[in-house]
């Protein structure tokens, strides 16, 4: 991949993460200039009234320190995936998303359940345990990279306080994993950046064109 077409896959691979984060922050400022809060529509185990929280809960945060805790991992590890793993990001997104919520609907405490730590979690396991099982170097590394980083995301995994909602990041984390085995055959290679003065004929291009006998 020349230096042009990766610049064009960063540029697209940024597109969900920064859409997602908008609107993560338009919530919480219209909360802020409106002075209302959306807590309410966050997910609230085993009530059907509310199951629309698995939808709106993601986008919704108890306060600025929560957002800002939250959208720095998210728009990383989102681009991470869309970036590496372009083929299947977004079904992959799309059901971390969706499962999560449905998952932490089902386990949940009986109280709401907000903000974006369910997909963190999601993310976060899917490319640890994807990369650390394709035989890929890139993602074994993106894998490494993702474990230095947020490696403490482990502890969330456990009730060490009452006002973390330790079920949605176990949730997410659980269908991360899950994904990432089902997955684990799917998915584009990273990207080859090749010099433009590199004349090295790729072994694989080396091999069909002289493949053949004179006669």
């Amino acid at each position: 991949m020349d230096a042009a077409n990766f610049n064009k896959r960063v540029r697209l691979s940024l597109f969900f993460p920064l859409l997602f984060t908008f609107v993560m922050w338009m919530v919480k400022v219209s909360e802020w200039l409106f002075d209302f809060s959306l807590s309410s529509w966050g997910v609230l185990p085993r009530s059907f009234e509310h199951i629309y929280g698995i939808l709106f809960s993601p986008f919704i945060h108890s306060d600025w320190k929560h957002l800002w805790a939250n959208t720095i991992p998210f728009f990383v590890l989102s681009w991470a995936l869309f970036f590496f793993y372009r083929t299947i990001a977004a079904k992959t997104f799309l059901l971390i998303y969706f499962l999560s919520g449905i998952l932490l609907w089902c386990i949940g405490r009986d109280s709401f359940h907000i903000g974006m730590s369910s997909i963190i979690y999601g993310l976060a396991f899917f490319l640890i345990t994807s990369g650390l099982i394709k035989k890929n170097y890139q993602l074994t590394a993106l894998a490494l990279v993702v474990v230095f980083l947020y490696g403490s995301l482990f502890w969330g995994l456990f009730p060490i306080e009452s006002q973390i909602s330790w079920e949605g990041h176990l949730s997410g984390a659980s269908i991360g994993f899950i994904l990432a085995i089902l997955f684990r055959k799917q998915g584009s290679p990273p990207p080859q950046i090749l010099s433009e003065d590199d004349d090295t004929i790729p072994e694989e291009i080396w091999n069909a064109e002289n493949n053949y006998t004179e006669v």
